[in-house]
C-alpha cells in the first residue's frame, strides 16, 4: 500500500475555498480533512470537530511546546494551528488528507514535508472578490478593504504553489481540483506498490 498524499489548499478570503472544499471532500474517497485546533470561542452554527476542535489557550500552548503541530498563528489574541497526529495517522494509513491554511501556513508545512502539494485558489479580478465578500453582508466596509488589502498580498505568493485553480465558477473549479488529487494519485513514485503486486505472481505465471 501506498503512503497517502497531503495537499494544501490556500487563497484570500472570498475566494470560495471553503464551498470547493466541501463539494471536493464530498466526491472524493480516501481524501479527509484536517480539522485545525483553535482557542477562540465557537461561534453559531459552528460544530466541534467538523472543521475546528476548540481547546484552551493554555492547552494549546502545552501543545506547542510539545511540537504538537505542524503550522500555528497567532490572530487577535487566539492560536490556530495544524495537528501533527491527525495527519501523520491519516497518510500512513494509505488515505490523502487536504488540509486548508493560510500562506504563510503553507510555507511552514512546505518547510517541513517537502513532497507536499499546495493549490491555490484563485479570485478570476479583484472585482469579483471585493463583491463576494460584500455580500456576505457580515462586515463593513473598512473591515471589507482590510482584507482585501490582505487578499493582494496574498495572491502576490500564489507563484510559491504548485497549482492554481481559478474560481470564476464554481463547478469547473471543483472538477479542476479533483483532477489535480487524481494525477498525483497517479504519479509514478505513488504506484511502485501496483507494479510489484501485479508482478508478484510472474514466477508461477502460466504462459
Amino acid at each position: 500500500m501506498s503512503k497517502g498524499q497531503l495537499f494544501i489548499v490556500s487563497g484570500p478570503s472570498g475566494s470560495g475555498k471553503d464551498t470547493i472544499l466541501k463539494e471536493v471532500l464530498a466526491r472524493c474517497p480516501r481524501l479527509e480533512f484536517s480539522i485545525s485546533t483553535i482557542t477562540r470561542a465557537m461561534r453559531k452554527g459552528e460544530v466541534e470537530g467538523e472543521k475546528y476542535h476548540f481547546i484552551t489557550k493554555d492547552k494549546f500552548l502545552r501543545l506547542l511546546e510539545q511540537g504538537e503541530f505542524l503550522e500555528y498563528n497567532e490572530y487577535m489574541g487566539n492560536f490556530y494551528g495544524t495537528p501533527k497526529t491527525p495527519v501523520k495517522k491519516c497518510l500512513e494509513s494509505g488515505n490523502d488528507m487536504i488540509l486548508e491554511v493560510d500562506v504563510n501556513g503553507a510555507e511552514k508545512v512546505r518547510s517541513q514535508l517537502p513532497d507536499v502539494v499546495s493549490i491555490f485558489i484563485m479570485p478570476p479580478s479583484l472585482e469579483v472578490l471585493k463583491k463576494r465578500l460584500s455580500g456576505r453582508g457580515t462586515e463593513t466596509q473598512e473591515a471589507i478593504l482590510g482584507r482585501l488589502k490582505t487578499a493582494i498580498s496574498e495572491i502576490k505568493r500564489a507563484s510559491e504553489f504548485d497549482y492554481i485553480v481559478v474560481n470564476d465558477n464554481l463547478e469547473c473549479a471543483v472538477d479542476n481540483l479533483i483532477s489535480i488529487i487524481k494525477s498525483e494519485r497517479s504519479k509514478r513514485e505513488r504506484m511502485y506498490y501496483i507494479i510489484d503486486e501485479v508482478l508478484k505472481d510472474v514466477g508461477s505465471f502460466n504462459w
